[in-house]
């Protein structure tokens, strides 16, 4: 079976900067280095992916978006500056997705077709997103994380892919990879899961989810950054510095072992575009659900 991979392009420092301390800053040549040493790894091991581009990062680096589309991977939009879409109005969401992906579109000459939201915040209190996204173009969305999470999720959610039924016509949604252990839902294959979790974790829950699906596994570029942060602690009352603090280790946690476990998994496994695997060699999916339905249940 072949598998989906996917890449959030988005700069750590940036993006830490901004939404955690409270200073903004544009992206760095950190997110350009990065995402270059992906796709020489994918270059090497014939394999193409999928890259959710965020718009001030395209705007910042278009040279960059030209080489990813030079390795033929499909490039999607993953908002303009990676705001959470609970954090947004139905016009602010649509802002972001229209100006990202006319960014996108400009620089690479073609259409998008996919989008993925800022950490997957597409939520049971967010369903209006979907239409916003019909509406602008899209084809699929790759933004719900079908568990019950702290910071993100939508429990209800199928967790195969499903069609989306919207005022405007239908999306289709390809959900974040987990799996049932114990009728608990665990998600897996990607993000800060891949850097904390055992190598052999993440191979067993692909070798799972592929006798039903195929894996949609998700990367950053900065996930295996290691070298010391482009950005200083500002001054900030005792509480918040620690909660701060707290997530900067958390960030970092794991990031010395993520390139060995990439390089494991595209050995044994293979790997195609989101558009690819779902929208051309897997079955077309036959459920369909209603925009804002409350139980998640096709129809």
């Amino acid at each position: 079976m072949i598998h989906a991979l996917t890449i959030d392009v988005e700069d750590a420092n940036n993006l830490f900067s901004r939404h955690r301390l409270g200073v903004d800053m544009g992206p760095t040549r950190r997110v350009v280095e990065n995402t270059h040493r992906l796709l020489d790894l994918f270059s090497e091991h014939n394999t193409r992916a999928t890259f959710f581009i965020l718009g001030e990062v395209a705007n910042a680096f278009p040279q960059l978006i030209r080489d990813i589309a030079a390795g033929r991977h499909e490039l999607g939009v993953h908002g303009y500056y990676h705001t959470e879409v609970f954090k947004l109005t139905a016009d602010g969401f649509r802002t972001e997705v229209h100006d990202a992906k006319a960014r996108v579109e400009d620089i690479i000459g073609m259409k998008v077709q996919g989008h993925r939201a800022p950490a997957f915040s597409i939520t049971p209190e967010t369903p209006w997103a979907w239409e916003v996204l019909v509406e602008e173009g899209f084809t699929y969305d790759s933004s719900v994380f079908p568990f019950r999470g702290r910071r993100y999720g939508w429990p209800t959610s199928p967790i195969e892919p499903y069609q989306i039924q919207t005022a405007s016509g239908r999306l289709l949604e390809l959900p974040l990879s987990v799996v049932e252990v114990a009728g608990r839902r665990i998600p897996t294959a990607g993000g800060g899961y891949l850097r904390m979790f055992p190598l052999a974790w993440t191979r067993w829950t692909i070798r799972r989810i592929q006798k039903a699906r195929p894996a949609v596994v998700y990367l950053h570029p900065y996930e295996y950054e290691t070298e010391p942060r482009l950005v200083h602690y500002p001054p900030m009352p005792l509480r918040r510095g620690l909660r701060v603090r707290c997530y900067d280790w958390l960030r970092y946690r794991g990031r010395g072992t993520v390139w060995r476990k990439v390089q494991h998994l595209l050995d044994e496994f293979r790997f195609d575009t989101l558009r690819d695997v779902f929208l051309s060699k897997y079955p077309r999916p036959g459920g369909v659900i209603l925009q804002g339905s409350a139980d998640g249940k096709p129809v």
